[in-house]
C-alpha cells in the first residue's frame, strides 16, 4: 500500500449474518404484537434478559455439538472468566429462576422475545443470528401446564390467520426412554450408561422428515454417508433393535386413543416408558375438554426435539400449507416452533429439581410463513412528505409536519437539498409515500396547499386509460386550515 492511501473497511454484512430494513421490521413488530396479546391473555408476563450469559449458567445443551463452548459466541473476560453470546432464551430462564427463586411467584409464567446467537456453519436460510419468542411456565410438575402451552400455541396460530393450516405435534420423552429401555441403551440404575448412543438415536428420528426410514436406519445402525461422502457415525444398534425404534416413531394411528393403544404395546414394562404415556393421556383429556381436537393437536411419536435437556412431553408446531422450494417442488412449509418439558434445567443452579415447560417459536420462519400466505409483506405505507419549495419558510413545512403528526399521521419534511423539485418527489416515490403537500409562494399568498395523491398518480401513469380515474383528480389544492381533514380524506381512498 503506498505511502498514505487509506485502507478502509469494507461495507458489507459480516457472514452468517444480515440487516433488517423497515417493513420487514415493521411486519415482525405486528407479528409479535399479536403473539404477545395472547400469551397475555393467559397470565404470562414479560421478561427481558442480558444477551451475554457466563458459559458456566449456559452449560451444553446445543444439539450435534460434541465440545462443551462449541456453537456459541464465547470470549474470555478480564477476569479470566468465559462469557457468551445466548444461544436460546430458555438457558438464560433457568439462570433467572435459580437466581430470583425467592422473589418470583410459584409457578412462574413468562414469555421472552429477542435475538439469539449461534456460532455454526451459515447456508441458504440459516443465519448466525436469528430471533425466537418463547412462553414458559417454571414450577409447575402437572401436565396440565404442558396441554396449557399446546392450547396457548394453538390460539397463536389462530390469532395470526393461519386456522386450518397448522397443527401441533405432541410427545413425551419419557415414552421413547422407555422404547431405549425395551431396545437396551437405557439402564435406568445408570442414566450416564449408552448416554452417546441415546443422542444419536434421539438426532436420527428428529431427522425422519429429511433423511426418510432408510437414512435414520442407517443411522441406528452402523452410520450413514450422505451425498458429499461424509460419514456420521450410528448408535450400533442391531436390525431387531432399530425394528423396535422404528416402530415408536410410525406408532401414530387415525385415533389419539389408538396412538396410546400401540405406544403401551411398545413400552412393554418399562416404568419411565408406562409414565410417559399416562402422561399423554391427560394431555390428551385437558386438550379436548378445551374443545382442542384433532385438527389443531395430536399426538405424534414422531416427535422428539433434538435437545437433551427434555425430560418429559415435547412439542412442535408445523405449517401444512404447501410452499414452492428453491428447485420448484411443493413441499409443506415445515415446523416454526418447538418445545417441551425441561425439569432438570434450573436444578443445575439449585440442585433440587424445578419442574419447568415452555415452547419457542421462530420468528424469522414464523413471519416468512405469513408472507408466503399473503398475511404479511404488502408495501407499507411510507409517511407523508411535505415538501420544501422555499427554505427561507422552512417553520411553516415543520409546522404542517407537527399538526399532520399530532393528528396521527405519519409525517417527515424534507431534509435534502430542495433545489430540485423533481427529486424531493422521487425520494417520496422511495419512501412509498401516499400523500406529497406542496406550497410555493403563490400558495402560501393565497392561504392553500397542494396535495399530490401519489398513488393513483402511479395508477394512472400504468393505466391504459384514464376513463376510470378521471373524476379522481391525482392533485387537489385545499385551504391550508384544511390541511389535515384533506389529507386525512386523500389518504382513506
Amino acid at each position: 500500500m503506498s505511502e498514505g492511501k487509506i485502507r478502509r473497511p469494507r461495507a458489507e454484512t459480516p457472514k452468517g449474518f444480515r440487516d433488517y430494513f423497515g417493513a420487514e421490521v415493521s411486519e415482525r413488530k405486528a407479528m409479535l404484537d399479536t403473539i404477545v396479546a395472547v400469551y397475555h391473555r393467559y397470565g404470562f408476563d414479560p421478561l427481558e434478559t442480558s444477551a451475554v450469559e457466563t458459559v458456566e449458567a449456559l452449560g451444553k445443551f446445543l444439539p450435534d455439538v460434541d465440545r462443551p463452548n462449541e456453537g456459541v459466541f464465547a470470549w474470555k473476560d478480564e477476569d479470566d472468566s468465559w462469557m457468551a453470546l445466548r444461544y436460546d432464551l430458555t438457558a438464560p430462564l433457568a439462570r433467572v429462576a435459580a437466581q430470583y427463586r425467592n422473589e418470583l411467584p410459584a409457578p412462574y409464567r413468562r414469555y421472552a422475545m429477542g435475538p439469539v446467537w449461534r456460532n455454526e456453519k451459515p447456508g441458504p436460510g440459516r443465519f448466525r443470528q436469528f430471533y425466537q419468542c418463547d412462553a414458559d411456565t417454571v414450577g409447575a410438575p402437572s401436565v396440565a401446564a404442558d396441554a396449557e402451552i399446546c392450547a396457548m400455541l394453538s390460539d397463536v396460530f389462530e390469532s395470526l390467520g393461519l386456522g386450518g393450516d397448522y397443527v401441533v405435534k405432541v410427545n413425551n420423552r419419557k415414552v421413547l426412554n422407555g422404547v431405549m429401555e425395551v431396545v437396551g441403551v437405557l439402564d435406568p440404575a445408570d442414566r450416564a450408561r449408552f448416554a452417546g448412543e441415546r443422542g444419536i438415536v434421539l438426532r436420527a428420528i428428529d431427522k425422519i422428515d429429511r433423511l426418510g426410514e432408510v437414512g435414520v436406519r442407517a443411522l441406528l445402525g452402523e452410520g450413514r454417508r450422505d451425498e458429499s461422502g461424509d460419514f456420521t457415525r450410528g448408535a450400533g444398534l442391531s436390525a431387531e433393535q432399530a425394528e423396535v425404534v422404528m416402530g415408536f416413531v410410525s406408532a401414530r394411528r387415525a385415533t389419539g386413543a389408538g396412538t396410546v393403544a400401540r405406544l403401551r404395546d411398545l413400552v412393554g414394562s418399562s416404568a419411565i416408558g408406562a409414565e410417559g404415556v399416562d402422561e399423554l393421556e391427560t394431555i390428551a383429556a385437558l386438550l379436548d375438554a378445551q374443545g382442542y381436537g384433532a385438527d389443531r393437536i395430536v399426538i405424534d411419536p414422531g416427535v422428539v426435539r433434538g435437545l437433551g435437556y427434555y425430560t418429559g412431553p415435547v412439542f412442535e408446531a408445523e405449517l401444512t400449507f404447501e410452499i414452492l422450494d428453491e428447485k420448484g417442488r411443493k413441499r409443506q412449509f415445515g415446523s416454526v416452533a418447538g418445545g417441551g418439558r425441561y425439569d432438570d434445567l434450573v436444578k443445575r443452579f439449585t440442585g433440587q429439581a424445578v419442574p419447568a415447560t415452555g415452547i419457542s417459536i421462530g420468528v424469522d420462519r414464523l413471519l416468512a410463513a405469513l408472507q408466503a400466505k399473503g398475511r404479511a409483506g404488502g408495501d407499507a405505507a411510507g409517511p407523508v412528505v411535505v415538501t420544501v419549495m422555499d427554505r427561507d419558510r422552512m417553520a411553516d413545512y415543520m409546522a404542517m409536519t407537527g399538526e399532520l403528526r399530532r393528528a396521527g399521521i405519519r409525517a417527515e419534511v424534507y431534509l435534502g437539498n430542495p433545489k430540485n423539485f423533481g427529486n424531493q418527489l422521487k425520494y417520496a416515490d422511495k419512501r412509498q409515500s401516499p400523500v406529497a403537500v406542496i406550497q410555493g409562494g403563490d400558495e402560501a399568498a393565497k392561504g392553500t396547499v397542494v396535495l399530490k395523491d401519489l398513488i393513483l398518480g402511479a395508477r394512472i401513469a400504468e393505466s391504459a386509460t384514464l376513463e376510470e380515474w378521471k373524476d379522481r383528480p391525482a392533485q387537489v389544492e385545499v385551504a391550508r386550515t384544511d390541511l389535515v381533514a384533506a389529507v386525512k380524506r386523500m389518504l382513506g381512498r
